[in-house]
């Protein structure tokens, strides 16, 4: 509940921290031609903004993974000590891949949201850019044009490039997650149960 809350007040944080900049750029640079480098510090703090934004939400999910680990063993250790042990190997079994589900929803939600602020960042970034380079030699019509098409091309590059390396991240870390969390659960077990015995 408070984690999809903290998720939903950067989002709308992201928006109107990117909708400012982005206005303010576009005002600075048809204004004057004197307001140009500002232009170009606005978008540089964007830049710095948006990679603390991704590196943070990296590191909070790396946290959840261990959380959902240690979680899954210390459930396995308990169901092991209080019912049998066939039960618990079903549960902590179950638990992990549940786990292991409700992780990669949560990495694919993030890293849509993540993917999609870079991929506008890079695109007004170089279209603003551009604009500021192209201007100064050809006619206005001319690079409004260009940096529109360079725009639009750079999104569609970068989703197609982002969704492929997100789809075989997703995929390695469900199978690699999965299997690891059974043998974990299935070696405490083992454990637990040959120390019961040999105790008994």
């Amino acid at each position: 509940m408070y984690y999809q809350l903290f998720i939903i007040v950067m989002v709308q944080r992201q928006f109107i921290s990117i909708y400012l900049s982005i206005c303010l750029s576009i005002y600075l640079l048809f204004s004057d031609s004197s307001y140009i480098e500002l232009a170009v510090k606005v978008c540089s703090y964007l830049s710095i903004h948006l990679s603390i934004y991704s590196i943070a939400m990296a590191v909070r999910l790396n946290q959840f993974f261990s959380h959902s680990f240690s979680l899954s063993i210390y459930l396995s250790i308990y169901l092991s000590q209080s019912v049998h042990i066939y039960l618990s190997i079903y549960l902590s079994i179950y638990l992990s891949i549940y786990l292991s589900l409700f992780i990669i929803y949560l990495s694919i939600y993030l890293s849509i949201s993540v993917c999609s602020y870079l991929s506008i960042y890079l695109s007004i970034y170089l279209s603003i850019y551009l604009s500021i380079y192209l201007s100064q030699s050809v006619h206005i019509y001319l690079f409004i044009y260009l940096s529109l098409f360079i725009s639009i091309y750079l999104s569609i590059y970068l989703s197609i490039y982002l969704s492929i390396y997100l789809s075989i991240s997703i995929y390695l870390s469900q199978s690699v997650h999965i299997y690891l969390s059974i043998y974990l659960s299935q070696s405490v077990h083992i454990y637990l149960f040959i120390y019961c015995h040999l105790n008994s």
